[in-house]
């Protein structure tokens, strides 16, 4: 009953091709929460695939609701004795659409297809790969050690990529419930495919639409040009004011007063790479004087993401009524998301954009968190994944993008250590999403080797926040 037992029934259980029927069988599931047709296949993610595993490990589980969630949640605890330490897990089943007709030729997001190294899938990074691998390290703990020696507490959400309607409602009724020392979580990338990483929380995310709507109708632009006020154009003024050409952000309140020290210790030797069919960085884009891991992790990035005006698939010569963008700001810890918005309307009506509208996007709003790099909890982690990985763990203080972390950090009062088993060129959220099975293998040694050390007494276990 050791440690190296335990990695070495991890990796025997992943040789046999175990592992790849479970996460094949998940991956069949369509469990798109934006389509409202598969709401019946969200609640059957939980009840027939994640309740039947986790109650086989001796898990009580018990499905929760709430009146802003789409589907419900399932909740599920193993709890061996008070004085253990108590671990909270989270996982969401659902995934984005998926754009059947965008994949290449003899691939379904729907089918787990292993081509070229390659294991392809929807949700095998995003989020069903992820926590697959996670309940399957916990198995392997349980049938090696034949207990976990430590806690266990698993909330399974449907609705993540939706904006998480009703998880922080749910988490402010069931505080107790939830409580625990520690957050243990895996969403989201890690810095490169070859080396491990733990991140400590998120960016904030907010999406805001942007619009003028000059007039009813659009004119004839020969009549009309250069007589009445085109919008587009003045759209297109109202988005530059906001960022410099290369990038840079304009609006004070949206980038921090300053970068923390351990936010740069932490990022100094965290180099960004997206892998082969990554993009290439622009060393010339956003803020000056910061390298492209402080970019993406210590500081604010504004974007936009789509552009409307006239009849784009068949334009007219006429002068459009009206304009539109969907924009987006991921700020770190320091920026009031309450100011966002407001920040933003000051500043169109001094650069004299009074005609444009600002409006957010969605109800729910990410906000941005970050574990102190210095917490017990967090070297007690790097040290369990170097002694597993043999590799040097990238620590990130929080992810580029947005989870809704803020949830279990401010509302939970947990600290929140996410290790992530995917990496940034996998395509999550568009066609082709995959991971190297060789990833996966590893990631699950990892998890394995975590959950053993969890339970055997030499945790941060006790700590006050």
């Amino acid at each position: 009953m050791t440690r190296s037992q335990a990695i070495k029934q991890a990796q025997a259980q992943f040789d046999s091709g175990q592992f790849q029927l479970i996460l094949a069988r998940r991956i069949a599931m369509p469990t798109e929460s934006q389509n409202p047709a598969r709401a019946e296949v969200l609640a059957s993610y939980l009840d027939a695939e994640m309740r039947p595993a986790l109650e086989a490990m001796g898990f009580a589980c018990q499905t929760l609701a709430h009146p802003r969630a789409q589907s419900p949640f399932l909740f599920a605890q193993r709890i061996e004795d008070a004085g253990l330490p108590t671990v909270f897990g989270y996982a969401h089943g659902d995934v984005i659409r998926g754009l059947e007709t965008e994949w290449k030729e003899g691939l379904s997001p729907w089918q787990l297809t292993e081509r070229d190294g390659r294991w392809y899938g929807r949700g095998i990074a995003d989020n069903k790969g992820q926590h697959s691998v996670n309940l399957q390290a916990l198995a392997n703990v349980l049938r090696v050690r034949g207990k976990l020696g430590f806690n266990a507490k698993l909330l399974i959400e449907m609705g993540e990529e939706v904006g998480s309607p009703g998880l922080r409602g749910l988490c402010e009724i069931h505080q107790e419930l939830f409580e625990a020392d520690v957050m243990i979580a895996s969403d989201g990338p890690r810095l490169s495919a070859e080396r491990p990483t733990v991140f400590l929380g998120s960016r904030g995310c907010l999406n805001f639409d942007l619009v003028i709507e000059a007039r009813k109708g659009a004119h004839h632009s020969g009549n009309w040009g250069g007589l009445i006020s085109n919008p587009g154009i003045q759209l297109t003024h109202a988005i530059a004011s906001i960022v410099s050409p290369t990038g840079q952000i304009r609006i004070p309140e949206w980038v921090p007063a300053t970068m923390p020290p351990a936010v740069r210790r932490a990022l100094v030797d965290c180099e960004v790479d997206g892998g082969v069919d990554g993009p290439i960085i622009d060393l010339q884009w956003g803020e000056s004087g910061l390298s492209p891991a402080e970019r993406v992790f210590g500081w604010c990035s504004f974007e936009v993401l789509a552009f409307k005006t006239g009849n784009p698939d068949a334009p007219v010569n006429a002068i459009p009524p009206r304009a539109w963008a969907r924009c987006q700001l991921r700020f770190v810890v320091g920026i009031d998301p309450d100011e966002i918005l407001p920040a933003l309307r000051r500043h169109l009506e001094r650069q004299g954009f009074s005609m444009v509208q600002v409006a957010s996007a969605r109800d729910e709003v990410f906000h941005a968190t970050r574990l102190d790099p210095d917490d017990a909890w967090v070297h007690w982690a790097l040290t369990s994944i170097a002694t597993t990985s043999q590799k040097k763990p990238a620590l990130l203080p929080n992810l580029g993008g947005s989870l809704p972390n803020d949830i279990f950090a401010e509302v939970l009062g947990l600290r929140t250590l996410w290790v992530p088993h995917s990496y940034p060129g996998c395509s999550q959220h568009a066609p082709n999403e995959h991971l190297p099975p060789e990833l996966l293998r590893e990631a699950l040694t990892i998890m394995t080797g975590l959950y053993w050390d969890l339970g055997d007494g030499k945790t941060p276990h006790g700590l006050q926040r």
